[in-house]
């Protein structure tokens, strides 16, 4: 049984999408499939984690950023965070991109039915 941590000691994990994920129009749904994938992503490691995902309109930032109470963490320290909760990194960043992309199947089969 995992007991949740408070809000300040979660690791916020700020993920920053590409528009061009959602296909050649994805500049014009971005911000709603983040709305969407947010709401989403709280289900997943919320007793220790905090979900960030935005809209990657600058390529020069990363594309991933690891947080506790807003002071921005190295890889490694993520990483270290992450192994107190039995996670290593590479596998949660992969388990990430597996489930973002799950979510941009949803959000656009769902837009797609919603223009039919």
């Amino acid at each position: 049984m995992s007991t949740e941590l408070p809000k300040e000691k979660k690791l916020t994990v700020l993920c920053r999408v590409e528009p061009g994920c959602l296909g050649p129009d994805g500049l014009d749904h971005i911000e709603s499939f983040c709305r969407f994938s947010h709401q989403e992503l709280k289900k997943i490691d919320s007793d220790f984690i905090k979900w960030l995902p935005l809209p990657r309109y600058d390529k020069s930032l990363a594309e991933m950023e690891y947080s506790v109470d807003s002071k921005l963490l190295s890889r490694d320290k993520a990483s270290q965070y992450l192994a107190h909760f039995k996670c290593e990194l590479n596998e949660f960043e992969e388990h990430f991109h597996d489930k973002l992309s799950t979510l941009i199947n949803e959000f656009l089969a769902n837009n797609k039915a919603k223009q039919n």
